[in-house]
């Protein structure tokens, strides 16, 4: 899974924190691999992170409590966006800042 998370106006260390969050989060329940994750920053600021669901694991988080509130949370701190929206996208080798999970 990659995904870019477009902070809200002011919200740059709460997506930062979630982002740290998230993946243990999953872990824990089981949803996500061991395979470690991997974030980064682009330069507008967008962080990209990059995880691997289990296997059935996408429906079970549609329907755990627990990752709907987390996702809720990313829903008030940041936008979704596509990754083709960012900069570094066009380019043949994409360099983003890493950010320490």
């Amino acid at each position: 899974m990659i995904v870019a998370y477009r902070p809200k106006p002011g919200r740059e260390e709460d997506l930062d924190a979630l982002v740290r969050e998230h993946v243990p989060c999953l872990r824990a329940l089981g949803l996500v691999t061991e395979r470690p994750a991997q974030a980064m920053r682009a330069k507008d600021g967008t962080v990209v992170e990059v995880f691997e669901w289990a296997n059935g694991a996408i429906e079970a988080a549609h329907n755990s409590s627990r990752v709907a509130d987390l996702w809720e949370r990313f829903a008030n701190t940041c936008d979704y966006v596509p990754l083709c929206e960012l900069p570094e996208g066009a380019a043949t080798f994409a360099e983003f800042e890493p950010i320490a999970l």
